[in-house]
């Protein structure tokens, strides 16, 4: 089978006993944790249409094994409320499974061990079925889905064989929320969008938005890949950006997820912290990266074969057409040193182009935005950087 090794080297033994259904082709993973609202989810989930093929949702109910004695009951009554609605709205075509309390080890215990305790279940069962094209789905215990949520992400990997994964759109859920805090919203997902365009705008070729409760991979790419990570808070963006090393990362555009839009303590950074300290005046969600650093990279991005087979003597000649704000980062940086790394292992000028992005991959373009921004850029206005982005774009 195709995971044997995978599932041999993460130590990986069933959590759910009954054997999977061999016409299952879609499984979504929930990570849950304290939880008041699952049963929201859940809802939101069996009133989907349904897929040609038979999908199963795994809600992994988790603590860490050092929680208190008031949360590991929480989880209990959450474990036994969800059972008893499982008992009347699993069916075969849909059918749903709870795992848990799952105790997590105290040293990794947080968002990504309880993703990849659920990822690394669906893949065993995909697996013992030998379906490697068998979708991973990602969801949030505190996050609704539209009606064709399971078909479009069915028709979506029917139509793109040859996709690693794809993340989904969504939007935050509003109702009900104060004037503040709402604002603080909309200008996240702003903020989002922009980075994400400013990216694909760079000549960046995996330009993806990273949400933990909108996303899908392959069974097979998924193993491939190594796995979910176990970070503490990140781990969506660690992934996919690792992911979109091995292939193509798709958009499903056709639904949509409403992920909650809480403020948070949890982890150090995702939605639910920036929210917290825009609430609590400690970020300015108004401010964003300068464009004009954008820019900068894409001048880069664009000459990026020039450094083909360069020898190190000349390496400075070629900075010669790049920004001095770059030039410096690269010298901070040491790239020079990936530069003969790749050239040493890049035959001709279409593989040296395509790989110089494991190189600068999104964490380096984190590392030159934050470089450029105490030396050369200020965090600027939000709004004036998406009129100046869609200005570029329609030029």
């Amino acid at each position: 089978m195709f995971a044997t090794e995978y599932l041999k080297k993460n130590n990986r033994t069933a959590l759910i006993d009954s054997a999977p259904d061999p016409e299952v082709s879609i499984i979504v993973i929930i990570p849950c944790f304290r939880e008041p609202d699952i049963l929201a989810t859940l809802e939101s989930l069996v009133n989907c249409s349904l897929p040609k093929c038979n999908s199963e949702i795994i809600i992994v109910v988790n603590h860490t094994e050092n929680a208190s004695t008031e949360t590991k009951e929480f989880n209990q009554y959450a474990k036994q409320e969800i059972d008893n609605w499982i008992k009347f709205n699993s069916k075969k075509e849909l059918s749903f499974y709870a795992i848990g309390p799952v105790e997590l080890s105290k040293k990794w215990a947080g968002a990504g061990l309880a993703r990849k305790t659920g990822m690394d279940e669906v893949v065993l069962r995909f697996n013992q079925t030998g379906k490697k094209s068998g979708i991973i789905v990602s969801l949030d215990a505190d996050t609704l889905v539209d009606n064709n949520y399971l078909t479009e992400i069915e028709n979506h990997f029917f139509n793109n064989p040859k996709q690693v994964g794809a993340t989904i759109s969504f939007e935050h859920q509003k109702n009900g929320l104060d004037r503040k805090h709402l604002e603080g919203i909309i200008l996240y997902e702003q903020y989002l969008h922009y980075y994400r365009d400013a990216l694909k705008f760079s000549g960046y070729p995996n330009p993806i938005i990273t949400i933990g409760s909108a996303f899908a991979v392959t069974a097979e790419a998924y193993v491939k890949r190594g796995g979910m990570n176990r970070r503490q808070a990140g781990e969506d963006f660690y992934f996919l950006q690792n992911l979109a090393q091995i292939g193509t990362i798709g958009e499903i555009t056709t639904t949509c997820v409403y992920p909650s839009a809480r403020l948070s303590d949890r982890v150090p950074f995702g939605t639910g912290p920036v929210l917290q300290k825009w609430i609590d005046g400690d970020h300015d969600l108004n401010k964003t990266y300068n464009f004009d650093a954008f820019i900068d990279l894409k001048i880069l991005f664009d000459n990026r074969g020039n450094f083909f087979r360069i020898e190190k003597e000349h390496f400075n000649s070629i900075l010669e057409v790049i920004p001095k704000s770059v030039q410096d980062f690269l010298a901070a940086d040491n790239f020079i040193q990936e530069i003969e790394d790749l050239n040493k292992n890049c035959s001709n000028l279409k593989s040296f182009n395509g790989r110089f992005f494991q190189k600068f991959n999104a964490f380096k373009i984190l590392k030159f935005l934050n470089f450029t921004h105490e030396k050369y850029y200020q965090m600027t206005d939000l709004q004036e950087q998406i009129k100046k982005l869609k200005a570029y774009l329609h030029a």
